[in-house]
């Protein structure tokens, strides 16, 4: 098993950083003259990936430009959601008709992702196929987060996610999948949650953690303090 694809997802208004997102797409922000999306590219090319995928929907003209301007972008696909966004779900489950293999990383831009996370995705992707997984979630415990105001997503079990009233992890924005978990799926338009919260369910909700620190441009305060570091 090769893992030779990532998806970034790049379609959301981020509503949460406005005013700024009112004229530029959230992964185009820049934080230390770099926008989130070069962060998320680089690392991706540094893990040996070279096949990735981007959707949009909103501002998408600038996101096409960039990548136009890009010095790979011959291995860059963008793919727009279509008449509607498709939240985070749709956008993955129409990516999947654009690869060959079965595979992929996903990639939400607005974590600062660096080199620093290279042994850390390497080691995730040798545990998802080391023990033939289906899905992989990178998560953290809310102590590494710069954001001390995120509430956790799951809690973590030898390795398996679940959701209870108080939950330790923060979910860092990748995950692993194989195209079949969407194969029940018959919605066009949902969110991921859907598919974790069946696979809680099932008891096959996987998770990887994370050690670093954990940097998410969650809204416009926590931008302006990230970029005062």
């Amino acid at each position: 098993m090769k893992i030779n694809t990532a998806f970034i997802l790049c379609a959301g208004y981020g509503k949460r950083l406005n005013p700024i997102t009112l004229s530029k797409p959230k992964p185009l922000i820049e934080v230390k003259n770099k926008t989130l999306l070069t962060r998320t590219i680089e690392l991706i090319f540094s893990l040996g990936i070279n096949n990735i995928k981007i959707n949009s929907f909103y501002l998408p003209d600038q996101i096409t430009n960039f990548v136009r301007n890009h010095k790979l972008r011959n291995k860059i696909e963008i793919i727009n959601d279509g008449s509607e966004i498709l939240d985070t779900g749709g956008g993955i489950k129409n990516m999947i008709k654009h690869i060959r293999g079965d595979n992929f990383l996903v990639f939400n831009p607005d974590t600062l992702w660096d080199d620093n996370y290279i042994t850390t995705v390497t080691d995730m992707i040798y545990f998802y196929e080391n023990n033939n997984l289906n899905n992989l979630l990178l998560v953290t415990n809310k102590k590494n987060s710069f954001d001390k105001n995120l509430k956790g997503d799951f809690n973590m079990k030898n390795s398996k996610l679940v959701r209870e009233s108080q939950n330790l992890y923060i979910y860092t924005g990748l995950q692993i999948l194989h195209k079949s978990i969407f194969n029940d799926v018959k919605n066009k338009k949902f969110s991921m949650n859907k598919i974790w919260d069946r696979e809680i369910k099932n008891f096959n909700l996987n998770g990887f953690e994370s050690y670093q620190n954990f940097l998410h441009l969650t809204d416009l305060s926590i931008y302006k303090e990230i970029i005062k570091k």
